[in-house]
Parts: structure tokens; C-alpha cells; sequence
């Protein structure tokens, strides 16, 4: 079988949905390595699967940097300007150390070395996004993290929303410049825009998001394939801990507050004004605060309880709304658990994603800037009260048929068979 490089970069939402694809192919007899930070070694290990550290790490105590990556008008210029294209030559060297006896690479958006090490070592090269916005698409436009409001004329008028595009071109080219000269660098062409459609394999392009959230558009690269979520989410034992289980049993299904692994190292006052909307509402409440002291709200009252962490897939079904960031990972274990859901997107994909929920008409949307305890009470007696529940539990079952992890490697696996097919076997033989 085949030694397949999977590689990727971000938070837990980055990293889980690649776990699961890990698994799936070493349970079909591939030898899946994931070659990510170090950081994540021990979430890789425990799987049984292997981890090649890759450059850059991450400095989850860094809230400063945090901050600044999640601010939805600058938060792309820190994430590429601080972190990415200054690892880019690290981040290439560990690459190309770990794909020399691998026999397909799969990339993530924010590996910006890894189509660089596919076209120089000639390796079968699959690409994968995990929310819709990454398609960059005309027909099916993307809410702009900055500029949100101008989602409706973008969907309105194909041609304004082909003059956005054009300028995002413009935009992202300060981060594109240093990738080219990169590329220049090691007599590889210069090539597009690796921020955009250059980040996409001419071979096939995994999206690794749910069948509801989007349907291919006639401007999505060739050979695109739905896999639908890959619900993984840690391992299945032990699930959440005896003081949450419970509280969790002990009334009413409470609603959930978390910011994820990214967005929750900048709460700000989310905690605070969440647990004072929710004693207004007189509900019960579970808040995901990490690891820092400064998230916990200062309420003993016994309806609400606050702890670092559990494991969403465990968590979610047992609440009546769900309250989240709107990140890829979040997202799809809310999705699947078929519960109403307010979303408070930061930046990224976070906006497009919380539109696309409203879209389904399963959830609200609060930004984090009108996230206030009358506005969040206001959208939270919404969604306790609406006609919410019934729509988030019929999308909830289909999310819940999709066999993500399986469609993608079933379309790993073709491609290696084509890649095989088209190579000589005296050639396979002698390699």
C-alpha cells in the first residue's frame, strides 16, 4: 500500500478533520503520516498514527498574536505577514524531509509549501479546503470578513462580485510576492496565486465540508469532490467528565457557549455576557472557557458551569442552542448534532460559514462587536422559541449520513490507482 503525507496547519478544526481522513486510510492499509506542529503530537499519537513536525510551531500562549489573527479586518495580514510566509523556507525544508518516500501528498490552504514540494519532487498531489469560502467562487460568493454588509450586492450582481475577486487578487498579492520569489527561488515557474486558485491540485480537490453547506459552482476547480464533514472529534472514551455529565442531567438541556481552540483565546467579555443573558433567560448554561482564568465568569449561581474544555461531539447533542465562532470544526459538530445555533463569527471563513447556517435556517447571527447581554438574550429567546429546533434537526440527520472520511480516501485511493495505471510497470517495479 502507499505511504500517503498529509499535512496541515491551524487550530483543532485544522487538525481533526486530517486525524480522521489518517485513520480511515490506515484502516484501508496505507501508512498515513501527518506532518504538522509538533503541538499536536500527542492528539496524532494517540491514534496510532505517526506526526513529522513541521515548521512553523505554534505559541498557543502568544494571546497577543491570537488577538490579532481573529481581528476580521487584519486577521489574514497576521496570520500570513507573522506566521506563514516568514516560516515559508522552514516550513519547506521539513516538508520536502518528510515527502521523499511518500507516494501522494494532501495540503491544507495554509500550507503554502506544499504544492512547491508536489511540483519539485513530481508527487501525486491532492488539495483539500474545509469551508466553502476557500473556492473563491463568482456564482456562490463569500461574505468578506471586513466587510460583511457587502455580501448581498456581491450575490446580487455576478459582475461586482468578479470586481471583488479581482481586487482580493490585488489584495493578497503582498502575501503572494514572497511565495513567487520563493518559488523563482528554486527554478519552479512562478505560477498563481497560492492564496487562491494555485492552492488547488489539478488533480483532485477534496472539500472536506458538508454536502448542505455548498454545491459545486460552474467556477470551482476541476476534479472537486463533496466528501461531506469528518465528524472526528478525539477519541470516543472517555467522552466528557463526571461533573459535566452531571450537570447535564441534572435539568433541562442548557445552552452551550465555546469559541473553539482559535477564537476563545481572544473572548474578550463573551463569557461574561454570556452568563448574564443566560441568568436573564433563567436557562441553564455549559461555557468551554480554556485554559485561561480570565474567561471564567465571576457567577456562582448552580444553573451555570463553566469548564476548560469537552469534546464537542459529546457535548452538543445535549443542548437546546448551541453558541459558537463559526469555525469549520465547531461548525460541523453543531451541524451534526441537530441542535438551533447562534453563531459569532471573528474572521476567516467564520462570516461565510454563519451565513450559510442562516442560510439553511438553522441559526442566528450575532457579531462579536454586538455581542451585548439585550442583543444576545433577544437572539437567544429567538431560538429557544422558533421553529429552529425542527430544521437543525432534519439537517443534523443528513450531516450525520455523511461519510466523510471515507469519501475522501475512496478518492485518494482512485487517484493513486490512476497514478499507478498511467505509470509503466518496469518503472513501478524499479522504484
Amino acid at each position: 500500500m502507499s505511504r500517503i503525507l498529509i499535512t496541515t496547519f491551524g487550530s483543532f478544526g485544522d487538525v481533526n478533520p486530517y486525524i480522521g481522513l489518517g485513520i480511515e486510510l490506515q484502516r484501508r492499509g496505507h501508512t498515513p503520516v501527518l506532518a504538522m506542529p509538533a503541538i499536536f503530537r500527542e492528539a496524532v499519537e494517540r491514534e496510532g498514527l505517526r506526526l513529522h513536525a513541521i515548521r512553523p510551531d505554534l505559541d498557543v500562549d502568544d494571546a497577543g498574536l491570537i488577538r490579532r489573527i481573529m481581528d476580521p479586518a487584519r486577521g489574514t495580514d497576521a496570520l500570513f505577514g507573522e506566521i506563514l510566509i516568514p516560516s515559508l523556507a522552514q516550513s519547506h525544508a521539513d516538508l520536502c524531509d518528510a515527502a521523499r518516500d511518500a507516494d501522494l501528498l494532501v495540503t491544507h490552504p495554509a500550507m503554502l509549501a506544499g504544492p512547491i514540494v508536489a511540483e519539485q519532487l513530481g508527487l501525486p498531489w491532492a488539495s483539500s479546503v474545509l469551508a466553502p469560502l476557500s473556492m473563491f467562487s463568482v456564482f456562490d460568493p463569500m461574505v468578506p470578513p471586513a466587510a460583511p454588509w457587502l455580501y448581498t450586492s456581491l450575490k446580487r450582481w455576478p459582475s461586482l462580485s468578479r470586481a471583488f475577486l479581482w481586487l482580493a487578487r490585488r489584495v493578497t498579492d503582498r502575501w503572494a510576492r514572497p511565495v513567487r520569489t520563493f518559488r523563482a527561488s528554486l527554478g519552479l515557474p512562478v505560477g498563481g496565486n497560492p492564496l487562491m486558485e494555485a492552492q488547488h491540485s489539478p488533480s483532485l480537490v477534496l472539500a472536506m465540508f458538508s454536502n448542505v453547506l455548498a454545491t459545486p459552482q460552474p467556477d470551482w476547480p476541476r476534479n472537486v469532490r463533496v466528501t461531506g464533514a469528518v465528524l472526528y472529534n478525539g477519541p470516543a472514551a472517555p467522552a466528557i467528565s463526571a461533573e459535566l455529565d452531571a450537570f447535564l442531567s441534572a435539568g433541562p438541556p442548557p445552552v452551550m457557549f465555546t469559541l473553539g481552540t482559535s477564537a476563545v483565546e481572544a473572548a474578550g467579555d463573551f463569557f461574561r455576557v454570556s452568563a448574564d443573558a443566560a441568568l436573564r433567560l433563567g436557562v441553564r448554561a455549559v461555557m468551554l472557557v480554556g485554559r485561561h482564568a480570565r474567561n471564567r465568569p465571576d457567577v456562582r449561581d448552580r444553573s451555570i458551569l463553566a469548564v476548560d474544555y469537552a469534546p464537542h461531539a459529546a457535548l452538543f447533542p445535549r443542548a437546546s442552542v448551541v453558541v459558537h465562532q463559526c469555525g469549520a470544526g465547531t461548525l460541523h459538530q453543531a451541524l451534526a448534532a441537530g441542535r438551533p445555533m447562534l453563531a459569532v463569527p471573528f474572521a476567516h471563513d467564520q462570516p461565510d460559514n454563519a451565513r450559510r447556517l442562516v442560510d439553511l435556517g438553522v441559526a442566528r447571527v450575532l457579531t462579536p462587536r454586538r455581542y451585548m447581554v439585550d442583543r444576545l438574550t433577544h437572539e437567544l429567546r429567538a431560538l429557544l422559541t422558533g421553529d429552529y429546533a425542527r430544521r437543525a434537526e432534519a439537517v443534523g440527520a443528513t450531516v450525520r449520513d455523511e461519510s466523510g472520511a471515507v469519501t475522501a480516501a475512496d478518492a485518494i485511493d482512485a487517484l493513486l490507482a490512476d497514478r499507478n495505471a498511467a505509470t509503466p510497470q518496469s518503472r513501478r517495479l524499479t522504484t
